[in-house]
C-alpha cells in the first residue's frame, strides 16, 4: 500500500502545477498532497471508527477524525466488511469540504485477524472442542488434553473443601495444559445462586441478591458489589461469570423471581446496563441470561416448559434488558430451554433457529450465543444427548453447555463428516468464541 501512496503522490504532481505541500491545516497530513483552486486530493491512513450509510468515519494517524463518502470508491474490503477497528488506507478528493474516496483498502480488524489465524491452525476435533463448555469434574485435566475443550463451568462443590491457593493452582494447571486458553466460568449471581462466596474461605458472607443490594444502597451498591465480585473471581483464575440475570419478574411466585432484579423491564434494563459496564471495566466476561426471557414460567431444570405469551409482550418487556446489555457491550447471551410458542412452537428456544434469528437480526447481537445446560430435563425429555448437541449447533449456538462432552463432541464431529453440519458453520462459531476470548483478554 505504501507503493500506491507514492504513485498517487507522483500522479498528483503531474495533475497540478508545482509540487509544493498543502497549506490547509484542516486536511490530513499526507506526503505530496496538492491543492487546486476548488479541490484537493490526497492519501489517508487510519482506523475505522464507524461505518454508516455509505460514509466511513476514520481516525487518522495524527488522531484527527474524518468522514469520507465511500459510495464511488474502487473498494477492497476484508471478508468481514467495514467495521470499527479495521485499518484503512484511502485515496480521496476534497471538494467544498467534502471528502470523497477514489480508492480504498479496508483491512481486517486486528483482533479478528488474530482469531482467524488461530482458527486456521485447528483441525475439526479442535474446532468442535472449542464449542464445548463442560461441567467440571475430576477428569478435567484428561479432557483438556484429549478434547481441546473451550472451557469449564465450576459449581459450588468444586470450591467446598478448597482454599484460594488450591483453586488458583488447579485452574492454572488446567490452563497450562490447554493449547488455547480456557474459559473458566461460574454462576455467581448473588442471593440464591452463589458458587464461590457461599464458603467463608473465599468471602466472609455470600454475595447478596440484586434485589437486596438495590434495596440497601441503590444502583451504586450494585456497581460496587459487581466490582468486588469480579475482582474476587478473577483473582482465582475465573474469567466468565454467567450473569447478569436479565429476566423480567415482579411476581414473587415466579420461579425466576428470586434470581431477577424483581422490577419492571425498564428498571431491569438499568440494572443490566450497570452490571455489564462494570464487568467490562473489570475485564471479566459476562453472559446475559436467559433469552428470550423466563417470565412466569416454571423451572426448565425439572420439566419441559411452554410459554404462551404474545410476541408483543416480549418486544415491550422481556427483550428490553437484553437490548440494554447488548448495547452496553455484553459479549455473550445464554438461551433458555423454554418453548416459546409465539416464536417457535416446535422447539425449545435453545434448539430453535427462529429464536436465534431473532437474537441476531432483531436484537442485533453478534457475539457468542451459549446454551443453557443441555442435560436439563426440558431438553432430555425433548430429545437425546447426541441429537441435542447437533440440533443446538444447527440452531445457531456457538457454545454448548454440556456434561456428557465425549458423546456430544463425537455427535457433532460425525454430523460434520456426514454433511449434516457444514464445517463453515463450525468455523463461524469458533471464530466468535476465539474473538470473545481475545476481547476479554483470555487470549493475549
Amino acid at each position: 500500500m505504501k507503493v500506491l501512496k507514492y504513485i498517487i503522490c507522483f500522479l498528483l504532481c503531474l495533475s497540478f502545477s508545482g509540487c509544493g505541500g498543502l497549506q490547509n491545516n484542516n486536511s490530513p497530513h499526507i506526503s505530496g498532497e496538492k491543492q487546486s483552486a476548488q479541490n484537493e486530493a490526497g492519501f489517508l491512513e487510519g482506523t475505522v471508527i464507524e461505518s454508516t450509510g455509505g460514509t466511513v468515519t476514520v481516525q487518522a494517524e495524527n488522531s484527527s477524525i474524518y468522514s469520507i463518502d465511500m459510495q464511488s470508491a474502487d473498494l477492497s474490503v476484508s471478508q468481514d466488511g467495514i467495521m470499527a477497528g479495521c485499518p484503512a488506507e484511502i485515496e480521496y478528493t476534497k471538494t467544498d469540504g467534502i471528502l470523497t474516496a477514489l480508492n480504498a483498502v479496508i483491512g481486517e480488524e486486528p483482533k479478528r485477524a488474530r482469531a482467524r489465524e488461530i482458527l486456521s491452525n485447528m483441525n475439526i476435533e479442535e474446532k468442535v472442542g472449542q464449542m464445548l463448555l463442560v461441567r467440571y469434574s475430576g477428569e478435567a485435566m484428561e479432557s483438556v488434553k484429549d478434547y481441546a475443550l473451550g472451557g469449564f463451568v465450576l459449581f459450588a462443590v468444586d470450591f467446598k473443601d478448597k482454599d484460594k491457593e488450591s483453586v488458583i493452582n488447579e485452574i492454572s494447571a488446567l490452563q497450562s495444559e490447554s493449547k488455547v486458553p480456557l474459559i473458566i466460568s461460574v454462576d455467581e449471581e448473588g442471593g440464591t445462586v452463589n458458587r464461590v462466596s457461599k464458603y467463608a474461605q473465599f468471602r466472609a458472607e455470600p454475595f447478596k441478591s440484586p434485589q437486596e443490594l438495590y434495596n440497601e444502597g441503590g444502583m451504586e451498591l450494585i456497581k460496587s458489589d459487581t466490582k468486588e465480585k469480579s475482582r474476587l473471581l478473577k483473582s482465582l483464575g475465573i474469567n466468565l461469570n454467567l450473569a447478569p440475570v436479565c429476566d423480567v419478574s415482579e411476581n414473587p411466585e415466579d420461579y425466576i423471581y428470586d434470581r431477577s432484579f424483581g422490577k419492571d423491564a425498564v428498571q431491569t434494563s438499568e440494572y443490566v446496563t450497570a452490571v455489564v459496564e462494570t464487568m467490562n471495566a473489570e475485564g471479566i466476561g459476562c453472559a446475559l441470561k436467559h433469552f428470550p426471557g423466563y417470565g412466569g414460567n416454571k423451572d426448565t431444570h425439572e420439566d419441559m416448559v411452554y410459554d404462551s405469551r404474545s410476541y408483543s409482550e416480549f418486544e415491550n418487556s422481556d427483550f428490553l434488558p437484553f437490548r440494554a446489555g447488548i448495547n452496553a457491550g455484553a459479549g455473550m447471551v445464554m438461551v433458555s430451554h423454554n418453548i416459546v410458542k409465539c416464536m417457535d412452537e416446535n422447539y425449545p428456544a435453545s434448539l430453535s433457529p427462529k429464536v436465534h434469528q431473532i437474537l441476531r437480526e432483531e436484537l442485533g447481537f453478534n457475539g457468542v450465543i451459549v446454551t443453557d445446560e443441555l442435560s436439563m430435563e426440558a431438553v432430555k425429555r425433548f430429545t437425546g444427548d447426541k441429537e441435542a448437541s447437533v440440533s443446538a449447533v444447527l440452531a445457531g449456538n456457538d457454545l454448548l453447555c454440556v456434561t456428557n462432552y465425549k458423546e456430544q463432541a463425537q455427535a457433532v464431529i460425525e454430523a460434520v463428516e456426514n454433511g449434516e453440519i457444514q464445517e463453515s458453520r463450525i468455523d463461524e462459531s469458533v471464530l466468535r468464541i476465539l474473538l470473545w476470548k481475545i476481547e476479554t483478554g483470555i487470549i493475549e
